[in-house]
């Protein structure tokens, strides 16, 4: 499927055709069957799914087409290899934003809006947790100094990020994201206003995605793209360009589970004094003695501190 919104689906077939579809009523809601070996099975209750939408972008599904030929009915929905989730801004529902994903593409601003890197740590938990291929992109690499960018910069690519700096309007990376999008299933994804849609647009000439500006009196990023949409690449692949996310919640990331999406803090984990260890003030931990001994970035750490304070989404 390559576009959703609003109980109207876009699926391309294997042919090429893209058709108008709609979903069975049955796949927006979990059954409950009787067990009882003495009776046909039958729905004992029915509930509704704690989904903004039980389809997304990227999944593979089956249609029936109509007579007609011009719409469909999905009617199943595959098994899902990997997605990008988060919790909706309503705290009650999962969100997946991209299915069947092998690549997240994280893009932050070198400047207006000036990046944020506490939550493009959350950003990257999300991404470790869905355990995809990870890449940076730091995109208005011409509007900042190029030392202060380094700085920035030097922490993930210790901890082994791949950062790619790019500019619209230098031109500059855009060549070597064009490398890494070709021929996967790739998702932009960011805060609003960083330059998501206007990268899309120098990787491939000719998709005319609606880009917006920053707010010159918040800084902050105005939404442009208001659905996620999966657009094919002449390069071969896909890409997904999704909405500016202002929060990035966690939808069954457990607190205790946190630093497994910390690459230098997961090889620390199993060897505290104790096995319940919070890795705060308790005597024999693991992580503070490696913060003790610089191994680990205290600003990483306050960042991982901040997301294992605050609820992270138990069902």
């Amino acid at each position: 499927m390559i576009r959703a919104g609003r109980g109207l689906y876009s699926v391309q077939t294997d042919t090429g055709r893209i058709l108008p579809c709609r979903l069975r009523g049955n796949l927006k809601k979990r059954f409950t069957y009787s067990e009882t070996a003495s009776h046909v099975r039958r729905v004992e209750k029915t509930k509704k799914l704690a989904e903004t939408n039980p389809i997304a972008v990227g999944d593979r599904v089956e249609i029936e087409v109509s007579e007609s030929g011009t719409e469909g009915v999905i009617e199943v929905v595959q098994p899902r290899r990997r997605a990008l989730v988060r919790r909706s801004g309503n705290e009650r529902e999962r969100q997946t934003l991209v299915a069947n994903l092998e690549l997240a593409v994280i893009v932050f601003s070198a400047a207006e809006p000036r990046p944020d890197l506490f939550k493009l740590d959350r950003f990257l938990v999300l991404a470790e947790d869905s355990e995809l291929d990870i890449l940076i992109l730091l995109n208005k690499a011409d509007l900042a100094d190029p030392a202060e960018l380094s700085e920035a910069l030097a922490e993930y690519r210790e901890i082994g990020y791949e950062i790619i700096t790019t500019s619209r309007i230098t031109g500059e990376g855009i060549e070597a994201l064009r490398a890494k999008l070709k021929g996967r299933l790739s998702a932009f994804c960011g805060p609003s206003g960083v330059g998501k849609s206007s990268l899309l647009n120098s990787v491939q000439p000719g998709l005319r995605l609606k880009v917006g500006e920053t707010s010159e009196i918040t800084h902050a990023g105005r939404h442009t793209t208001v659905q996620a949409e999966l657009l094919t690449l002449e390069i071969g692949g896909w890409v997904a360009d999704t909405p500016g996310l202002r929060q990035v919640e966690f939808w069954d990331l457990l607190p205790e589970d946190v630093a497994f999406c910390f690459p230098e803090l997961a090889p620390l984990m199993g060897y505290c004094k104790f096995a319940n260890c919070r890795h705060r003030t308790e005597p024999g931990c693991a992580v503070r003695a490696a913060l003790d001994e610089k191994r680990v970035s205290p600003r990483r750490y306050q960042s991982y501190l901040q997301m294992t304070e605050e609820p992270t989404g138990r069902n």
